[in-house]
C-alpha cells in the first residue's frame, strides 16, 4: 500500500455505519455553532486583553509594559495550540472526529467560564495572572483541534466539488465569533468605566457557558463521515498518526502551514491590536472602534461565501493565492486611513481587511482537504493551521505594539504585515493540490448519501 492515497481511492464499498447520514442542515450547524462559539471564547479573550487584563492583573506595570504583558497571556493560547492540534489530531485520527468536536467544545467553554469568575491582582496577588495563564493554555490547546475536526465533519460529507463551499461553514465561525464578541463587548461598553472594569467585563465571559450548551446539543447528534468510517473498517486507521504526516508529507506540512500565517497576522491586526492603537494612538473611542470591527465582519462573512464558491470553480489553490497577495498590499493602504482618525475611511480600512480574510478562509477549507491522506487529515490540517496561526497571530499585537513603542510609526508594523502574507503568497504556490476541481465527482455523492464504488485505474478520468 502507498504511503498517500486520495480521497476517492477510500470509497470503494459502503461504509458500515448504520445509522442515518447528517442533512446538510445539520453539518452546517455543527460546523458553525461549534466553531463560532470557540471563536467567541478566544476573541473575547483578545478583546478583554486590549482593554482590561493590563491593568487588572499586571498593575505593577508601566502602561506599555502592561499591555505587552497582557498580549503575551494572549499569544501563550497561541503557544498550546500546536500542541493541541497535534495532541487532538491523533485522537480525531485514530477514534473519530465527532468526539474530539465535543471534547474541544467544553475545554475552551469551561476555561472562559472560568476566566469570567477569576479573582485579579488586587485581590490574589501573583495568583491571578498565573490562574489567567493557566486557563488560556487549556483555551488554547482546546481551540488547537477545534478548526481541523469542524472543516473535516463538513468536507468529508462532501462532494470534491462542493469541498470548499462545505469548508467554508467551518470558517463562517471565524467572523461570527468575532461577532458576538465584539457585540458583548459593545453591550457593556456603555458602563462607567468603574463599573466596566470591576465586573462588566466579566458578562461577556460568563455567558459563554449558554453556548457551549447549544453547541453541546448540536454536535453530540453528529457522526463521522463516510470517507474515515471506511479507513477504520478496513482497519488503516494510523497508529501513530503525526509521525506517518511528517514521514509522508513533510513537504505540503510546512508549506500548509507557512500558508496559514497571512490570515492570523491580517485579523489580529485589525481585531486585537487596533483596539489598542485605534484608542491610544488615534483617539477613537473605544465604542466606536467595536462598532466599525463589528461592522466589517458582515463584510467579512460575504466575502467567504463568494470566495468558497469561487475555490469549487477555479480551484481552492488559486483562490488563496489571490486573498494571500491582497494580503501583501493592504497593510500600509489600511493604516494610512485608520491615521486619519476619520470614521468612515476607518471602516473602509476595516472592511477590505475582511475581504482580504475572507478570501482566503473560503478556500482554505476546501484546500487543507485535498492536500493530506485521509488517514493523518485531522492531524496534518489542524498542525498547519494552528502553526500559521502562532506565528501570524500570536507574536502580532505583541510586535506591532514594540514597533511602535520603538519607531512611533505604523509604517513598521504595515511591513511587518506585509512579510508575513508574503511568504504565504509563496508558498502557497507549492502546495501539491487544491489546483482545480476534479472533472468528475469521483465516488463521492451529495452529502449524506453513501459513496459508490470507486472507478477502477483504467476507468477513472484523468484530472
Amino acid at each position: 500500500m502507498s504511503a498517500f492515497r486520495r480521497p476517492e481511492e477510500y470509497a470503494t464499498v459502503a461504509p458500515p455505519s448504520t445509522t442515518s447520514a447528517p442533512s446538510k442542515k445539520g453539518i452546517f450547524a455543527a460546523s458553525i455553532i461549534g466553531t463560532s462559539i470557540e471563536w467567541y471564547d478566544y476573541y473575547i479573550f483578545g478583546t478583554a486583553a486590549a482593554l482590561v487584563f493590563g491593568s487588572l492583573f499586571y498593575p505593577g506595570f508601566s502602561s506599555v509594559a502592561g499591555t505587552l504583558a497582557a498580549f503575551g497571556t494572549f499569544a501563550v493560547g497561541f503557544i498550546a495550540r500546536p500542541l493541541g492540534a497535534a495532541v487532538i489530531g491523533h485522537f480525531g485520527d485514530r477514534v473519530g472526529r465527532k468526539s474530539m468536536l465535543v471534547l474541544t467544545l467544553l475545554m475552551t467553554g469551561g476555561s472562559t467560564f472560568l476566566i469570567g469568575v477569576l479573582p485579579t491582582y488586587a485581590a490574589i496577588g501573583v495568583g491571578a495572572p498565573l490562574l489567567l495563564v493557566a486557563l488560556r493554555l487549556i483555551q488554547g490547546f482546546g481551540v488547537g483541534g477545534e478548526w481541523g475536526g469542524a472543516i473535516l465533519i463538513a468536507t468529508e460529507h462532501a462532494s470534491p466539488r462542493r469541498r470548499a463551499v462545505y469548508g467554508s461553514f467551518a470558517q463562517f465561525g471565524v467572523p461570527v465569533g468575532v461577532l458576538t464578541s465584539n457585540l458583548a463587548f459593545l453591550a457593556v461598553s456603555g458602563m462607567s468605566n468603574e463599573d466596566f472594569m470591576s465586573y462588566g467585563w466579566r458578562i461577556p465571559f460568563l455567558i459563554s457557558v449558554v453556548l457551549v450548551i447549544v453547541g453541546f446539543l448540536v454536535r453530540s447528534r453528529l457522526q463521522d463521515a463516510p470517507e474515515f468510517q471506511q479507513v477504520k473498517q478496513d482497519k488503516e486507521v494510523s497508529k501513530v498518526p503525526v509521525a506517518e504526516l511528517f514521514r509522508s508529507q513533510p513537504r505540503n506540512l510546512l508549506l500548509a502551514s507557512l500558508a496559514s500565517i497571512a490570515p492570523p497576522a491580517v485579523g489580529y491586526t485589525v481585531i486585537v491590536y487596533m483596539l489598542t492603537y485605534g484608542t491610544k494612538v488615534v483617539g477613537f473611542d473605544r465604542t466606536t472602534l467595536l462598532t466599525l470591527i463589528l461592522a466589517s465582519t458582515l463584510v467579512w462573512i460575504a466575502t467567504i461565501v463568494v470566495s468558497a464558491l469561487a475555490a469549487d470553480r477555479f480551484g481552492s489553490k488559486k483562490v488563496y493565492a489571490l486573498g494571500a497577495l491582497t494580503a501583501v498590499i493592504w497593510p500600509i493602504p489600511m493604516f494610512a486611513l485608520v491615521n486619519t482618525g476619520n470614521t468612515g475611511l476607518a471602516l473602509l480600512a476595516f472592511a477590505v481587511a475582511a475581504i482580504v480574510q475572507g478570501v482566503m478562509a473560503g478556500a482554505q477549507g476546501g484546500l487543507f482537504t485535498e492536500i493530506f491522506d485521509v488517514r493523518f487529515r485531522y492531524s496534518g490540517i489542524s498542525i498547519a493551521y494552528q502553526v500559521g496561526g502562532m506565528i501570524g497571530g500570536a507574536v502580532t499585537p505583541i510586535v506591532a505594539t514594540a514597533l511602535f513603542g520603538t519607531y512611533g510609526s505604523s509604517t513598521p508594523i504595515a511591513v511587518y504585515v506585509m512579510a508575513l502574507s508574503l511568504i504565504s503568497f509563496v508558498t502557497v504556490l507549492g502546495l501539491r493540490g487544491g489546483s482545480a476541481p476534479a472533472a468528475t465527482e469521483h465516488a463521492n455523492g451529495p452529502a449524506g448519501t453513501a459513496p459508490a464504488a470507486a472507478p477502477t485505474a483504467a476507468a477513472r478520468p484523468a484530472s
